[in-house]
């Protein structure tokens, strides 16, 4: 196995030019690495590389001092990382074979979406790479974070972080108002919808709402056609932040009369895209944030009556 990475690596650094002297001598460390690492497997990995925004974040709030060594360039950005700040503080990379190689991490940290090419190289190369699935489910939140606890050896801080998941949770209450909750519709562009079985319509349940999706029996991200949407009235239709200013066929729905017919000259309700994205205990920022408005909705009904 290690003939074998070291032949991988030597062909790597040949296809690199300006760059093969320093990856071959890299990979002699790889090499070296790689047999330091299958003689202490059991013990806590200290060159911790993440490739994915959300093994970026769930690492950054478990690791030990030191423990990790870099995290992917989308971790820096304020719109889709609650972290960006601490973020700041680490090497940042792009998911590339190469440079995660010349770091010599001992973990690696991936999505099941993170690039393919990459994952496919530096698992031939012998690293030692953990993928992680998105999360779906408060459940399941909880799941890769023990997950996460058990890799960097940092289980009682995941214990602590489900914890606090736990406690924000338990402090915003479930409104149901007369055995009915208030309808919500997730719009998206290009009139993209959650459906159930995704971490958005788990937001939007655990926040007292049901999800129209759900009602209709979408699964997964699926389109819901405009008039779909306006002829099934729902008490809130929440929006996906758009990006800048500028015209864009994507979000032309959001401007149709029929919606905004709907909104009676209200907006779309948006919550921060860095809440919605990754599973973690700051989930519970938009559940909280989405619970906000349903009992101002029932108030609103009440007053019409």
């Amino acid at each position: 196995m290690i003939i074998r990475a070291t032949l991988i690596a030597v062909r790597l650094a040949a296809r690199i030019n300006g760059r093969g002297v320093r990856l071959l001598a890299a990979a002699c460390a790889a090499v070296m690495l790689a047999g330091s690492m299958a003689a202490h497997a059991d013990a806590p990995p200290r060159r911790v590389v993440s490739m994915n925004l959300c093994t970026d974040q769930l690492a950054m709030l478990m690791a030990d001092e030191g423990q990790l060594r870099s995290v992917s360039h989308l971790a820096i950005d304020p719109e889709s990382s609650v972290l960006a700040e601490q973020a700041r503080r680490f090497p940042i990379n792009h998911g590339l074979a190469e440079e995660i190689f010349m770091m010599k991490p001992d973990l690696i940290l991936s999505g099941t979406f993170t690039n393919r090419a990459s994952i496919a190289m530096l698992k031939r190369l012998g690293f030692r790479l953990e993928e992680f699935p998105p999360s779906y489910s408060f459940p399941e939140i909880r799941e890769q974070m023990l997950r996460m606890g058990r890799l960097l050896h940092r289980e009682a801080r995941a214990q602590e972080l489900i914890g606090e998941l736990d406690r924000q949770l338990a402090a915003i209450p479930e409104w149901i108002h007369g055995g009915r909750r208030p309808l919500a519709a997730l719009h998206y562009a290009n009139s993209y919808t959650s459906g159930s079985g995704t971490l958005a319509s788990a937001i939007v349940e655990r926040s007292g709402f049901e999800n129209l999706g759900s009602r209709l029996g979408l699964t997964g991200m699926v389109r819901l056609p405009l008039e779909v949407l306006v002829n099934s009235a729902p008490d809130l239709i929440i929006g996906g932040l758009r990006p800048g200013t500028a015209p864009a066929l994507a979000y032309q729905t959001f401007e149709h009369p029929a919606l905004r017919a709907v909104l009676d000259g209200g907006e779309l309700t948006s919550i921060p895209d860095r809440y919605w994205i990754c599973g973690a205990p700051f989930t519970a920022q938009a559940v909280r944030l989405l619970s906000a408005h349903a009992p101002v909705l029932k108030a609103e009904r009440g007053a019409a009556k």
